[in-house]
């Protein structure tokens, strides 16, 4: 079974593969709003006699990490048909895709949401990122109260109708939050998409924007699922996405969102480890916080990747790193740098710590630490330069969407 780019003509079968692997069915709205986001030249399917069995895609956008961003491959609609599983096909679609990444040269950096954890480690991607869903009881928890005179105001919109202001907030805030990926025109377009087939019985979105002084300085886009009860009205407000330039502004929105009249939940299930609403809620416990992975990140370029972000403190430290798939990373790194920069470069020096290029992949965000790698056994410390606070960063990531 052949491995090929795919061409527009796929694009149904695509679908069609994609909706049976992820148990979901999709519309013709559904597919029109996928279709302006697919490269096609970016895209390989397995081809089995004509049919299409197996899939997967980058998508070209920019990345934030630690102190920079960065071009990264955006990995999606990774899938094998349950007739064709346990053939090797996955390994093949995989490999390639990671081999022409490299090829091509303009990413050092690959990342993805995984459906299932166990699978995307095998071609070295580490668990980067985490993420926190939270199902807030909402009348049970208090914020501080707003400032006497508040610097801004709110607005209800609907979100496209709000575009440029959500654009310009985002593209202010996005070099420094990691984990944010670059959005263009098809991006805003699929990002602010309110099919009625993703809403679940649920409300149109909506968006409200906080206007500052000199403009917009922050938004959240919501949308409500209505509910009645014995005791009365239960509706849950669930929060797609907060955006804020300044703790005031971060305040106001989340007053805002907790305050819905009829809800008695709010939910998010993309918000940081490092949440400031866990600081300001009176009751954290009635957050009802819980932890999932988020992204996966994978190092295409060692050296290259390596060399492309900042550093929280000094750091020049000699890794070994073995990758089996892209072997030209396997080798002797010695990285050198701190927070205005950094180089690295092969060396036959003796290393200080030893890992694969998984676990470098995983430490990459600052989200996960080497020292707590070394303590589960996954990479080897040999002498005491530890790196592990330079690879660090003054804020978790805080992955924004699911792509």
């Amino acid at each position: 079974m052949p491995l090929r780019p795919t061409t527009p003509e796929d694009f149904p079968a695509i679908c069609e593969l994609l909706g049976t692997v992820f148990h979901e069915e999709f519309s013709g709205e559904v597919k029109r709003i996928e279709a302006e986001i697919v490269e096609f030249d970016r895209s390989l399917v397995a081809d089995d006699a004509g049919r299409v069995v197996g899939h997967t895609l980058a998508f070209t956008r920019d990345f934030t990490v630690p102190g920079a961003v960065v071009p990264a491959a955006h990995i999606s609609g990774v899938g094998v048909l349950p007739t064709h599983r346990r053939r090797g096909l996955l390994n093949r679609m995989m490999h390639r895709q990671l081999h022409e990444i490299a090829d091509t040269g303009r990413e050092s950096v690959a990342v993805l949401w995984a459906s299932e954890s166990a699978i995307y480690p095998r071609y070295g991607y580490g668990p980067a990122a985490s993420r926190l869903f939270l199902n807030i009881m909402n009348r049970e928890v208090r914020l501080p109260a707003p400032p006497a005179q508040p610097s801004g105001s709110l607005r209800m919109a609907d979100p496209e109708s709000v575009r440029t202001d959500i654009t310009k907030v985002y593209e202010q805030l996005r070099p420094e939050r990691i984990g944010w990926s670059s959005r263009d025109d098809r991006w805003w377009r699929y990002v602010l998409s309110d099919l009625k087939d993703h809403r679940d019985g649920a409300t149109k979105r909506y968006a409200v924007v906080h206007d500052g002084p000199d403009g917009p300085t922050g938004y959240a886009l919501w949308r409500v699922k209505d509910g009645w009860t014995n005791h009365g009205p239960d509706a849950e407000v669930q929060v797609r996405e907060v955006a804020a330039a300044d703790p005031e502004t971060y305040l106001a929105l989340w007053r805002f969102l907790l305050g819905i009249d009829l809800s008695r939940s709010v939910t998010t299930r993309l918000a940081a480890v490092d949440e400031p609403l866990l600081y300001l809620a009176d009751e954290p416990r009635r957050l009802g916080p819980s932890m999932l992975d988020a992204l996966w990140v994978r190092l295409v370029d060692v050296p290259r990747a390596l060399a492309a972000r900042r550093y929280a403190a000094p750091v020049d430290v000699v890794l070994e790193v073995t990758d089996p798939i892209l072997e030209g990373n396997t080798g002797r790194w010695r990285l050198t740098g701190g927070p205005d920069g950094a180089t690295c470069a092969a060396t036959t020096d003796p290393a200080d710590l030893v890992c694969s290029v998984t676990d470098l992949g995983a430490v990459y965000l600052g989200g996960t630490r080497f020292a707590a790698l070394a303590a589960a056994g996954r990479v080897t410390q040999l002498t005491g330069n530890d790196p592990t606070v330079a690879f660090g960063w003054n804020r978790l990531p805080s992955p924004t969407e699911v792509f």
